[in-house]
């Protein structure tokens, strides 16, 4: 092909893209503390059980969750309904154990291997939570409907692949959870060099 045919057809096809803005943005990321007490690593480790984030039919020691709301703006384009601009505001809360009172030392020196690792694995929830809002970006950011012009087509679409996203969020998160409880697992040590010490 020609170069200048070929450089026409590329700014045509570019002329034909909608126009579609992906948002810069940064998830807020905070942490939510719950108190325990104890002066103890087993003490601290029985009021995680006690006061610890409610899960399934038990308590967690930590726990991670995220609220997401998008600003959304859809076009009708020649009688298709096409997503130009999906802006994302993502909150992650991190809830974690925090004593109550200072620890007496070699209490404190594990407390703080321990809650430092707990806090690396939340994190990694948090990642995980962050990668699939940019999934939902490229899933739907540009998305378009034909013979939609109510865009209402289009929202049915959206919804069936948030779903799916969100499925595949939550698998992550359990199977990366199911690696680190585990016997021998990351959690796993780290309990056990609490309660017991190094």
């Amino acid at each position: 092909m020609n170069k200048s045919l070929c450089l026409g057809v590329v700014a045509l096809c570019l002329a034909s893209v909608p126009r579609i803005a992906f948002a810069e943005w940064q998830a807020v990321e905070k942490e939510a503390p719950y108190t325990i007490t104890g002066q103890t690593g087993a003490e601290l480790y029985a009021s995680i059980g006690e006061r610890g984030p409610k899960a399934g039919l038990g308590r967690a020691i930590a726990h991670t969750n995220f609220k997401l709301t998008w600003t959304r703006k859809y076009e009708e384009q020649g009688g298709a309904c096409v997503l130009t601009t999906a802006r994302p505001k993502l909150i992650i809360t991190y809830t974690l154990p925090k004593p109550a009172k200072p620890l007496p030392s070699g209490t404190r020196e594990n407390w703080e291997i321990f809650i430092d690792g707990v806090r690396k694995h939340e994190l990694v929830h948090g990642d995980f939570i962050k990668e699939m809002v940019r999934a939902i970006e490229q899933a739907t950011l540009g998305l378009t409907i034909p013979d939609d012009p109510k865009c209402q087509k289009i929202r049915t679409e959206m919804t069936k692949r948030l779903g799916a996203l969100s499925q595949e969020q939550r698998k992550r998160s359990r199977d990366f959870d199911q690696v680190e409880l585990t016997d021998g697992g990351n959690i796993h040590q780290l309990i056990l060099r609490l309660v017991n010490g190094p």
